[in-house]
């Protein structure tokens, strides 16, 4: 019976909107990897569209059977190990981790690969929202960030496997969930201003590769990353061309697509186009106006999931709502402004979109608690009646 009850009370937008965000995904998986999942994997042509639907499958009955079923003031319960949880993930990282395409981020269970760093912001969402969701006051600023410290370091830590996309996306979720706090804004300026200022900085050092490298503070494959201007006249580097191809793939889409499993780039012009690169398959199948349809549903998503923070019953599934809001949105600019060149490349996966367990994972435990969130409010809607 409560399992029925909690269905009934799911918010309908979202869950309509991420089925079918979800389904698209793995349309456009299949059509954008059995190239690659033939020739260079030599495995069946629904070697990757299976995996992913498994995942997908399994991770949906999770949800449906425990996590929208789990009141979220439970999640206190285990909120003050989170830290040291997300310390321990990175520490065995370093020690049994496995390295892909230069980063050791990956540690190997059951014939899988699992991306620690991406369970690190999922468990950073759920602590920051239960730290915060039962503080009424804070007495000075310090009292303010000090619980960030673990998180920050994290964000450090993940830049150093390298992995600088999911540090750049962990640090924005940490920041657009902190200034989504009830706070005053003299108190909240005291803290953003030097924070500010320390974040210039760093990302300052960052852009200076020459020097960083020769410390050795970042390898040469992190520096290539930071060379993401005019990649067609750099053809012949990894950045350039991988961005290159995508603008070719997106050339040839044109307004109206070349049509579902027409791509061009896909054939092994475009390295691993299932992953991180898969918006120049999108636009090069279904044209500007696919893409344009598509930015329409990831805006209805977001619209949604920010209507069920607004109308949390209390500050912790606020913050629930919002730092998922933030996950996706983060995520979607990161990625879309890597592939077209605006920004490094960091390969960061698009949301509902690209190839990859541990994302998928997340994705959909957040989005399960944000329907718990929106049960919650129908919940306490129900009891003021």
């Amino acid at each position: 019976m409560k399992l029925k009850s909690n269905l009934a009370k799911l918010d309908k937008l979202l869950l309509i909107t991420s089925l079918l965000l979800f389904v698209l995904g793995l349309v456009i998986v299949f059509s954008s990897s059995t190239v690659a999942a033939v020739l260079a994997y030599k495995e069946s042509s629904y070697f990757f569209v299976v995996r992913q639907a498994g995942v997908e499958i399994g991770m949906f009955i999770i949800a449906v059977l425990f996590i929208i079923n789990i009141p979220t003031k439970d999640y206190n319960i285990i909120s003050k190990a989170i830290p040291w949880i997300m310390l321990g993930l990175l520490i065995a990282v370093r020690l049994f981790g496995v390295e892909t395409n230069g980063a050791k981020s990956w540690i190997p269970i059951g014939g899988y690969n699992f991306q620690a760093s991406e369970f690190c912001k999922t468990l950073t969402i759920i602590f920051i929202a239960t730290y915060y969701g039962e503080k009424k006051k804070w007495p000075n600023q310090w009292s303010l960030i000090w619980p960030l410290a673990i998180p920050l370091g994290c964000v450090l830590l993940i830049a150093r496997e390298p992995d600088l996309g999911t540090a750049i996306i962990l640090f924005g979720i940490i920041g657009m969930m902190f200034l989504s706090l009830p706070i005053k804004k003299g108190q909240i300026l005291r803290v953003v201003i030097p924070l500010g200022i320390a974040a210039v900085g760093i990302i300052y050092m960052l852009f200076q590769t020459g020097n960083l490298e020769k410390a050795g503070i970042i390898n040469p494959q992190q520096a290539s990353r930071f060379h993401f201007t005019k990649p067609c006249e750099r053809y012949l580097e990894k950045t350039g061309y991988q961005v290159c191809n995508g603008y070719i793939a997106i050339n040839n889409g044109g307004l109206y697509g070349l049509g579902l499993g027409n791509s061009k780039q896909k054939n092994l012009y475009l390295p691993e186009a299932y992953t991180d690169f898969i918006f120049p398959i999108i636009v090069e199948e279904f044209g500007l106006i696919g893409s344009g349809i598509l930015f329409f549903g990831y805006m209805l998503l977001l619209f949604s999931i920010l209507t069920i923070a607004r109308h949390a019953s209390n500050l912790r599934n606020s913050l629930l709502a919002y730092g998922t809001f933030a996950y996706i949105l983060i995520h979607l600019m990161v990625n879309l402004l890597g592939v077209t060149g605006l920004f490094i490349m960091t390969g960061v996966p698009l949301p509902f979109m690209s190839y990859g367990g541990s994302f998928v994972m997340n994705l959909i435990i957040l989005l399960a608690l944000t329907q718990r969130v929106a049960i919650e409010n129908k919940m306490a809607k129900l009891k003021k009646a």
